[in-house]
């Protein structure tokens, strides 16, 4: 993995706008309508045209926008975590409307995980969450909902072949160096409903092993994997009553040990951890703080580590690495321009925000990235300059450092 050996490098999250070629595009796949080679060839097209325009905006690590998992309309930003429900043997979708499904408990401590709905940013703020004009959406409710009705094992070989293909074909197009390449996380892959597991745990282990093929997939292509995992940080909010910061690392541990788990042999040079709280548009006043999760981050046997830093209720914490000590041989790639809000951060505040980080692990081991995906968070033109005001804010504190 490339670090900021003469400048500030910069990348991103991962999911970009989609265009509305290959939006309507996979809509009539999922339709029937369209002959599967033609949905291809725009598929491999809109990888090409989204990894040039990276370059052209001066992202220096790109991604392939998350654009081959299926994405039925440009406000669902969900692709990041539903597409597994096609790439796993072993699920069944049901009539359950996925914010009212019934919780199921946990171990250690038998900790409760609220329905969608009931969670207490959502109880706290009932009435913004349920206004549509109030801004603060987690997008439409969802009528059905998949559970696993048997051992689930890996199956989206050709998908993420034909993935892995499109993105490799894009960079070499363009000459770039590097590239990555997200995938769901064990913690966040099991947050499906469960007939058949005896416990969470067991269906997260279960879900390590069959996501690891992927990951092994992405790896071994070249590519530099990417784990998003927000169920680390977000399911925090979904346990009622609150609980400790200490019953919750305690739950969460069994998450990072699969994880781990699943990428136990893969080189840590050529993984990174993506850790955020959900990121959806609302006030999440009820996140677990970074210094109470950061050193379990530190856990995950990954070489870099991306984390929100440049949204409101997250950017203070920028001071946690006063405290905390980055291993000699990680990088970090803190957020510096937001998906929670329509406004463009200046590349003053950009550079201003990356001179925070390097200051305190040095500038070699920071990339300039963003808090999370921006495709459905924020309408595209917005996204594209958010990209470009990251790559204008990285050679600003580039020439400071440098």
């Amino acid at each position: 993995m490339r670090n900021s050996s003469d400048r500030i490098l910069t990348s991103h999250a991962g999911s970009l706008p989609r265009p509305d070629e290959l939006v309507a595009a996979n809509a009539q796949r999922e339709a029937g309508k369209i002959d599967e080679a033609v949905f291809q060839k725009k598929l491999t097209e809109s990888v090409a045209d989204v990894v040039k325009r990276q370059v052209a905006t001066g992202i220096a690590v790109p991604g392939d926008g998350e654009y081959g998992k299926s994405m039925g309309s440009k406000i669902n930003y969900r692709a990041w975590w539903s597409y597994s429900f096609t790439r796993l043997s072993g699920l069944r979708i049901e009539n359950v409307n996925r914010d009212t499904m019934p919780v199921h408990r946990s171990t250690p401590g038998n900790i409760v995980l609220s329905t969608f709905a009931d969670r207490r940013d959502r109880i706290r703020f009932r009435t913004a969450y349920a206004d549509p004009e109030s801004g603060i959406t987690t997008g439409p409710p969802l009528p059905t909902w998949p559970f696993a009705v048997g051992p689930v094992e890996y199956a989206g070989h050709a998908a993420i072949a034909a993935d892995i293909a499109n993105f490799k074909a894009a960079l070499a197009a363009n000459g770039v160096r590097e590239g990555f390449m997200t995938s769901i996380g064990p913690a966040s892959c099991a947050r499906v409903g469960n007939h058949h597991y005896k416990s969470d745990d067991e269906f997260v282990f279960a879900c390590a092993d069959a996501m690891r093929e992927e990951y092994k997939a992405i790896v071994e292509a070249g590519l530099v994997l990417q784990i998003d995992d927000p169920a680390i940080a977000e399911n925090f909010d979904q346990i009622n009553p609150e609980p400790t910061f200490e019953e919750y690392r305690k739950f969460t541990a069994p998450k990072i040990e699969a994880l781990n788990h699943a990428l136990k042999g893969l080189p840590q040079d050529r993984i990174r951890f993506h850790l955020c709280w959900g990121s959806w548009h609302g006030p999440h006043m009820t996140d677990i703080p970074m210094k109470e999760i950061v050193g379990l981050m530190l856990k995950i046997n990954a070489g870099a580590y991306s984390f929100e830093a440049g949204n409101v209720r997250h950017e203070h914490e920028w001071s946690v690495w006063k405290e905390t000590k980055l291993p000699d041989d990680r990088l970090i790639l803190p957020g510096v321009v937001s998906h929670a809000t329509n406004v463009v951060e200046h590349p003053e505040l950009v550079a201003e925000r990356i001179g925070r980080f390097t200051s305190l692990v040095g500038r070699e081991r920071v990339i300039a990235s963003s808090d999370c995906g921006l495709g459905g968070r924020v309408y595209s033109d917005i996204a594209w300059a958010k990209l470009e005001t990251l790559a204008q804010g990285a050679a600003i504190a580039s020439k400071r450092l440098w």
